[in-house]
């Protein structure tokens, strides 16, 4: 894979510098509000997308523009006028690196590469050359390396003039045997099922590790938002750890989990996630599913939103959908911690405080600053002890799966034989409680069964296959 600062910086000029100049870029982004339906105001999009640029080291972005599109050209996205009329500024401007804020089809970008003779990306090119400069993990190097393959299986075009390559000989009489593009296509599946097998083997390690943790049964809970919200800036404060925490796009990219004692002296593990975007390249959703697990097992899910953002309410609809794209229980408990109070001005803070105080779900803070942490923290600490229950469970000594399903999810706190059977006092969560139905409805208690039965179990979570 190549990352974004290698592929994009330019090699050094006749000076006497050994340094690599940075690359000057151009950032498009296409007014198609008649068929948005989002309703964004197409300056704030054009912002975001120069703040990507930015978050990609070597470049520097010498210029942004707004580009009114009613109907995309299917050759050249753009219409001719409108080609001759940016190539003059491309010249001018000595641009090498044209990005659209936007999709851009294979023949598309070949036709305005040809035409303007720079290099161009589209927003999810873009996204992935950012995370590809940001992956520090292996499992995160190889989960960029599998959503780029993606893409660029998706971008084959004929490029070539070889198109046809002639069967082998043998006196067989035959036609023309597969295309240049079919056979990039094969070598990139085949990348793609060794990047695969590798990534199970991540899974593996990373289920070992959710053992281990559960074996000491703390509550996870999630971190989630739309990137730069301050998920980072909120987890450093409240685990004195020191992830990268700057005011930029996808600053944090690997998960990072510690753990915390939040009030009554509790203790939970805290997840930072990578943050949303609005329109998250496909790929890269699919490729990260594995690291976004901790928050499809979270306990308690903290949507940490910047308020002072005009678009905050667009972000978080982004957030959702994306949360439900990855087909996040909507059972577990949410709360909202709307973050960057203090950049907000004296009027506008009176009526976003408002706001949230008829809200129960709703805290409003700052991560930088530390207000409002205290009550988000008792919130979220009387939600999980509330989600903690504990129960007496007899089961048969013949029940040796259901014994292990037990120990493996760490809700034993003591057992011991009698004549019935083991007895067992369990501490675990609804979801768990629910899940220990589904499994085993034949060993589950009366109250257990009924939650077996609710219409929002997810029998994808039967780890024996029994629901």
């Amino acid at each position: 894979m190549m990352a974004g600062k290698k592929r994009l910086s330019n090699p050094p000029d006749n000076t006497h510098s050994t340094e690599a100049r940075p690359t000057r870029a151009l950032v498009l982004h296409p007014d198609t509000r008649a068929g948005d339906r989002t309703g964004r105001d197409p300056r704030r999009a054009l912002e975001e997308a120069i703040s990507l640029a930015h978050a990609l080291p070597g470049l520097e972005v010498a210029g942004g523009d707004i580009v009114r599109l009613p109907r995309p050209h299917p050759g050249m996205l753009f219409g001719s006028g409108k080609v001759d009329e940016l190539r003059a500024r491309i010249e001018g401007d000595e641009i090498e690196l044209v990005l659209i804020d936007g999709a851009v089809t294979p023949v598309q970008q070949r036709n305005l590469e040809k035409a303007w003779k720079v290099k161009l990306l589209d927003r999810t090119g873009l996204i992935l050359e950012i995370f590809a400069d940001r992956a520090a993990t292996r499992e995160g190097v190889l989960q960029v390396e599998l959503a780029a393959l993606s893409y660029q299986r998706t971008r084959l075009v004929r490029a070539w003039t070889h198109l046809e390559r002639q069967r082998g000989g043998l006196g067989f009489v035959g036609g023309p045997g597969e295309t240049q593009i079919e056979a990039d296509r094969r070598a990139i599946d085949e990348q793609m099922t060794k990047l695969r097998r590798q990534l199970g083997k991540v899974a593996k390690t990373r289920e070992l590790h959710r053992a281990a943790r559960a074996k000491v049964p703390y509550p996870v809970v999630a971190l989630v938002g739309y990137t730069n919200a301050g998920k980072s800036t909120l987890f450093n404060r409240l685990t004195g750890a020191d992830v990268m925490a700057k005011d930029m796009l996808f600053a944090t990219l690997d998960p990072t989990m510690r753990a915390v004692e939040l009030p009554h002296g509790l203790n939970v593990i805290l997840s930072d996630t990578v943050g949303f975007i609005s329109d998250l390249p496909t790929q890269l959703v699919a490729a990260f599913r594995a690291t976004l697990e901790e928050v499809l097992d979270a306990d308690l899910i903290v949507h940490v939103r910047d308020i002072s953002h005009p678009e905050t309410e667009e972000q978080a609809h982004d957030v959702e959908t994306i949360l439900e794209g990855l087909g996040v229980d909507t059972d577990i408990p949410r709360i909202e911690m709307w973050n960057k109070a203090d950049a907000l001005p004296p009027d506008a803070a009176e009526t976003v405080g408002n706001l949230a105080a008829r809200r129960d779900d709703v805290y409003l803070g700052s991560a930088l600053t530390g207000q409002g942490l205290d009550a988000l923290l008792d919130r979220a600490a009387d939600d999980l002890t509330e989600t903690l229950t504990e129960t007496a469970l007899t089961l048969p000594f013949a029940a040796g799966r259901a014994r292990a399903w037990l120990h493996e999810e760490g809700a034993v706190l003591a057992e011991m034989p009698s004549d019935d059977g083991t007895q067992f006092t369990l501490r675990w969560t609804a979801r768990q409680a629910a899940r220990f139905a589904g499994a085993f409805p034949d060993v589950a208690p009366d109250g257990l069964r009924i939650a077996r039965d609710g219409p929002d179990r997810d029998r994808s979570d039967d780890p024996w296959g029994n629901g």
